[in-house]
């Protein structure tokens, strides 16, 4: 179900509804004006879901450093559905198979602190303001 693409093999209808839905959840959703055109985009793995054309989930992951792959941007427009899940599980093992990290990093919305511990995440940090919203690290070895 999940595709994955580095930045220049998404098409150009893929990269419109990839930001479409970072702008729905992100700056919509959750009332967060940032910029979420940060540069990163071109050196990331790009994982998301599509019904009838339309992203609804998608998450990005990119080296933080030599060994440890970044994810960020995590999103699904079907709350409640079990889908993040889905893509949770489905993008670390993407990320593993293609990208071969010692490590993966994220740093998560504290609300969402259970959805990553159930996939193995641990925090290795104090909370944090990021974009107004308290933000903690998390370690998946």
């Amino acid at each position: 179900m999940f595709k994955a693409k580095y930045f220049n093999e998404l098409t150009t209808v893929e990269l419109y509804e990839i930001l479409r839905a970072r702008a729905e959840i992100f700056v919509v959703e959750q009332n967060c004006v940032y910029q979420d055109l940060d540069g990163k985009d071109y050196e990331s793995l790009h994982v998301f879901g599509e019904e009838r054309g339309k992203v609804v989930a998608y998450l990005r992951a990119f080296f933080k450093d030599d060994e440890t792959v970044q994810l960020g941007r995590v999103l699904t427009l079907k709350h409640g559905t079990g889908l993040g899940g889905e893509l949770l599980r489905e993008g670390i093992a993407l990320v593993r198979t293609k990208m071969k990290p010692a490590k993966i990093y994220i740093e998560a919305q504290c609300y969402a602190v259970g959805y990553y511990e159930r996939e193995g995440f641990h925090i290795c940090s104090e909370e944090f303001l990021e974009d107004g919203i308290p933000h903690v690290q998390m370690i998946l070895e």
